[in-house]
């Protein structure tokens, strides 16, 4: 599975919204899967930008876009086709439904407030732009004790 798969489903669930709201759903699904089943939803990493975590897999897709919708996201039929398991659907579900009704900037907040994005970016100014990857073993760490939902 990748990351447009989960991205795609966030967006069937919840409908088009701003590419900074679908990037911390899509990092907060991937850190309630590791933190109750201990497995990754996808294989793509996350780097500890200005603005919170942002893969670049999924931040190339939406490039100089505000907002998207599920459509503007797929463009490849083996997107189009797989199918998340039902596992996986639950737990997209459960962190959209509880923080679903957050904008992009409150998530991002929420984001700096987290341990794994601050330790992920310790020596680097607020303002300056970072590539430092946010291990998904520090995600895991965390939310085991800091739940999503």
């Amino acid at each position: 599975m990748s990351i447009i798969n989960v991205a795609a489903k966030i967006l069937e669930i919840m409908g088009p919204m701003t590419t900074m709201k679908l990037q911390k759903l899509v990092y907060y699904s991937q850190a309630h899967s590791l933190a109750t089943t201990g497995l990754s939803l996808f294989p793509e990493d996350f780097e500890a930008w200005t603005n919170g975590p942002v893969s670049l897999e999924l931040f190339n897709r939406h490039r100089g876009r505000f907002t998207i919708r599920r459509e503007e996201l797929l463009i490849s039929l083996p997107e189009r086709c797989a199918d998340l398991e039902d596992k996986q659907v639950k737990i997209i579900k459960e962190v959209c439904a509880k923080l679903g009704h957050l904008t992009g900037n409150q998530l991002s907040e929420r984001t700096h407030k987290e341990d794994p994005w601050i330790r992920a970016r310790i020596g680097i100014p607020a303002n300056q732009g970072s590539e430092e990857i946010i291990s998904k073993k520090s995600i895991h760490d965390y939310y085991v004790n800091h739940p999503v939902v």
